[in-house]
This record gives C-alpha cells, structure tokens and sequence, in this order.
C-alpha cells in the first residue's frame, strides 16, 4: 500500500494522518459468534493536517459540511460490505472523491442577459396569470370590468 494517497496532482495525504476505527455493522446479525468488526470509521483531522494550507481547509470544511465535528475532524463511515478490507477500501475511496471534489478549481460565473425568447416567454407566462387571476373575480367586482 502507497505512504500517501494522491488526492490532486498537487496533493497527497500521508496514510498516517488517517485514523481507522472498526466496530460491528448495523443490520441483521446472526449467531453471536460469527460477527466481525466489519464497519469502518475512517477519521482525517482536517483543521490540523500539515498536508493542507489554509485555504484548502477551508474549502474541505465548507465541503463536508456535517461529516466534520466541533474539533475540525472528518469522518467517513463505510459498511456496505461483510468484509472490513472492503469497507476500508470504499472508505477511503469516498474520503479520496470528497477531498478531489472539494479541492477541484471552481470556473468563474460569466453574467449573461436573458435572451429576446426568454423574455417574450416570461411576459406571456405573466399574462396568463392575470388573465386567470382575472377570470377568477366574482362578476362587478373589479377595476376593468
């Protein structure tokens, strides 16, 4: 296994700043002796990892929204599998597609105008409106009639 995970082509995390904790899946069990640990919590300390400058904690924190705690620490919870190697796996895949994600150059919003079409559509929409709202007045009552 890699000592970093590559995140972008600029940025890897070194797997030791990344904590796993296993514990027993939720769903159906079985006999008491057959269950494993096979639910993984993967954890990355976001608002003190080395690997990150400032303004990329930031977007990862804006990024994750309720997945962070109080303390600036994400959390990944992956149990889809029996198998612990597989959820560990998927977990770190999901934590590798968030942080790219979060960390993937946003382009700029170029201000455009509505077209002549777009404008036509809307006023005639407007129209229809007050002509139903219109059709709806008790008869006498009202400006126009």
């Amino acid at each position: 296994m890699p000592e970093h995970l590559a995140i972008t082509a600029n940025i890897a995390i070194p797997l030791d700043e990344l904590e796993f904790r296993t514990s027993r899946s939720s769903g159906p069990g079985g006999q008491g002796v057959n269950t494993t640990d096979s639910r993984v919590e993967l954890r990355f300390d976001v608002a003190n990892s080395p690997s990150l400058g400032p303004s990329e904690r930031a977007r990862i924190m804006a990024a994750a929204g309720g997945r962070i705690d109080a303390g600036g620490r994400l959390r990944i919870v992956a149990q889809d599998h029996r198998s612990q190697l597989l959820n560990r796996r998927l977990a770190l895949e999901r934590f590798t597609a968030l942080l790219a994600d979060a960390l993937r150059p946003r382009g700029s919003r170029r201000q455009t105008r509505p077209s002549a079409a777009a404008k036509e559509r809307r006023l005639d929409a407007k129209r229809r409106q007050a002509a139903r709202k219109r059709d709806r007045r008790a008869p006498g009552r009202g400006g126009d009639d």
